[in-house]
């Protein structure tokens, strides 16, 4: 939005103000009291939740651009994967366990040749996580692994045996390309090596020019013009990542993620962590090393896992955002009610939880996990805080939590004291570190429980709200007809919920949004809304992004006293506000949430004594839509409009549009 529009629409909301209330609109007074004791926000205060759900990884952050590029997704067919043969030749494909490239990848295509034109080659194509994107001046990076048939293959293979004339060997090089999703646009070619009878790493480059034009509806393509067999497996496209990383991260996302400042990542998940059954868990030992001897696995969201993004990545994730890792380790539950009751039964399980730990933090000469971390690519060891033990353990029907946690803890906290450990629900066994709240409601629900954290006991263990979001019903379900991502009123019901746990700040030592990612393809999603929706091609921000960055970007370092007096609202209408302060800087945030369909006149009073400079910043999030959405097509159809008020005083007042979420910064004399 440009300036000239942005301070029209400022205008108008301040004028709408006055058009609806030129008598004596309802005046609430926020008294802040710089001089009581102010509660400080923990280093750790606002972060990422993610797992893998909505094509968040694979198709998501990801950026591998392959789809099934190990022909695991289906055992029998080569779902995202086709073939086109020209007239008069002859060529099928085939998934096969025949030639397995490691025990971990025992799936490769296996293609049939038995005639073929030298100018009108076979084609293999994969088009992608709905779509190849492709932009100009783009070098994409291309790895797969081939081979060629020979004569014992060739015989041993029941679908070639007594061929007559037998099948030729297939030792000539594939022609790789990016195409157009018609093939009638070639954007980059190379070609590989000729093939062997053995498998080898292929590596190559395929560079777009200057006059092409970004597009998603695409295709990766592999062709060959020769007669014989040959197999692939691992194939591999990669765009340029986020900070050059190997194996990394989709930077328009990455991008998104670093302006919302986050201080700490909570992986693997969310339910990605159970699985569905115990051998679908997060296996972080089957996610490791090189990508040949990872086999992926399913998913709990109805699709498979390549676990190209496993231990490592995330460290690397959390490393290029500087925020600190908050590790969630299987606890020996997995969500169709597989739990594994306290007692000698579990102890591989815990035992798995110390040695990813000793991966992430042992030292790479005198630790045996530690060494393979450093053989792995990372000699330095991590650092850990915060160990989240299970997740969502509330589901569990056993009621074995308290047992499971009890026997986690004392393991872990006799090996690493200094860890502090967080429970996903309350236990009695022993007394955790910190509890995991999760909160998914529709707006007025959060307006309503404002003042939730007001009166927790100060004594127990701190907070950390793990998930939270504001959500329509049944947010899971395919029939929903909300969107994808949040419209406005969810992302002022966000504000509202942000305000309560901010005021709360000595207590709550974490909190993130969940779920982070979304592929807006209607059979990419299970789940709505989510914070940031993309494509293959573009991205956009949510309004609940919008007010996540103003609360993230305008928070200080603690929390000043303050009450609100005069309301007369109903809970579910009430002014929800937030008062923070950044000392070194000489700033005061106040944070004020109106769900109300009027305007609303607030007096800000800081007491006698205390100097402000007259102009102070402002910052509203509004639209005259509650259901405005931000999208693909219009990414900016809701974001913030800065403006400058020039009264600010110790005792003065400011109007908060209708349905809108207003922050001043006010700066100390």
């Amino acid at each position: 939005m440009n300036r000239s529009v942005a301070k029209y629409v400022l205008m108008a909301l301040l004028a709408s103000f006055s058009t609806v209330y030129a008598g004596n609109p309802p005046v609430t007074e926020l008294q802040i009291d710089l001089k009581a004791p102010a509660k400080l926000f923990a280093p750790t205060y606002a972060g990422l939740m993610t797992e893998e759900i909505n094509h968040s990884y694979d198709g998501g952050l990801y950026a591998e651009l392959i789809r099934n590029r190990v022909f695991r997704d289906n055992e029998t067919n080569a779902d995202g994967w086709s073939i086109s043969v020209p007239t008069n030749a002859r060529a099928t494909m085939s998934v096969t366990r025949d030639f397995p490239l490691t025990d971990k990848l025992p799936n490769s295509l296996q293609v049939d040749i038995s005639k073929v034109a030298t100018n009108h080659p076979i084609l293999i194509s994969n088009a992608g996580y709905w779509g190849i994107p492709v932009q100009p001046d783009t070098i994409y990076k291309v790895v797969f692994w081939a081979k060629g048939n020979n004569e014992w293959s060739s015989k041993w293979n029941g679908k070639h045996e007594g061929t007559n004339p037998p099948l030729p060997l297939f030792r000539s090089p594939l022609g790789i390309s990016l195409k157009s999703a018609d093939g009638a646009k070639v954007y980059a070619t190379s070609e590989s090596p000729a093939l062997t009878g053995e498998w080898q790493k292929i590596e190559l480059t395929l560079k777009t020019g200057h006059d092409v034009i970004a597009s998603k509806e695409n295709q990766f393509v592999i062709s060959a013009a020769a007669p014989g067999f040959f197999n692939l497996s691992l194939v591999s496209l990669f765009p340029p990542t986020y900070k050059d990383r190997p194996n990394g991260t989709r930077t328009d996302l990455m991008e998104k993620l670093a302006d919302l400042h986050p201080q700490f990542l909570r992986f693997p998940g969310g339910n990605y962590l159970e699985g569905d059954n115990l051998w679908e868990r997060f296996d972080w030992k089957q996610m490791r090393g090189p990508l040949e001897f990872r086999p992926g696995h399913q998913c709990c969201w109805h699709y498979r896992s390549s676990d190209g993004f496993g231990l490592l990545e995330f460290m690397g994730w959390c490393e290029d955002l500087g925020m600190e890792p908050v590790l969630a380790v299987f606890a020996g539950y997995s969500m169709h009610q597989q739990p594994v009751c306290a007692g000698p039964l579990l102890d591989s399980y815990v035992q798995d939880a110390l040695d990813e730990i000793e991966y992430l933090t042992g030292d790479a000469k005198s630790s045996h996990w530690g060494a393979l971390r450093a053989k792995d690519g990372h000699p330095e060891p991590f650092k850990l805080k915060y160990i989240e033990i299970g997740n969502e353990d509330m589901f569990d029907k056993s009621k074995s939590y308290d047992g499971r946690f009890a026997q986690f803890y004392d393991a872990i906290k006799a090996k690493y004291p200094e860890l502090q450990l967080i429970a996903t629900i309350p236990v009695k066994s022993r007394k955790p570190d910190v509890v995991d709240d999760h909160f998914y409601r529709k707006p007025d629900a959060f307006v309503k429980d404002f003042h939730h954290y007001d009166h927790v006991d100060r004594n127990g263990p701190k907070i950390f709200v793990g998930e939270w979001a504001t959500t329509g019903l049944d947010p899971w379900s395919k029939q929903s007809k909300s969107s994808t991502t949040p419209n406005f009123s969810q992302a002022l019901g966000d504000a509202a919920w942000m305000c309560a746990m901010e005021r709360n700040a000595d207590l709550i030592v974490m909190q993130c949004y969940a779920p982070l990612l979304v592929n807006v393809n209607p059979d990419a999603s299970q789940w709505k809304p989510n914070l940031i929706g993309y494509d293959a091609l573009s991205s956009f921000v949510s309004p609940a992004w919008h007010a996540q960055a103003l609360f993230n970007t305008h928070r200080g370092d603690s929390v000043a006293a303050a009450n609100l007096t005069g309301e007369s609202s109903a809970p579910d209408q009430q002014l929800c506000y937030s008062v923070t302060r950044d000392t070194a800087k000489g700033l005061i945030y106040i944070k004020l949430v109106n769900v109300q369909k009027v305007p609303r006149e607030v007096k800000i009073n800081l007491g006698e004594g205390v100097g402000i400079e007259p102009e102070a910043e402002t910052i509203i999030l509004h639209a005259d839509n509650p259901d405005q959405l931000n999208s693909i097509e219009k990414p900016n159809a809701v974001v913030p409009v800065k403006g400058t008020i020039h009264n600010a005083s110790s005792d003065f007042s400011v109007n908060v549009p209708a349905n809108a979420l207003m922050l001043l910064t006010l700066r100390l004399k």
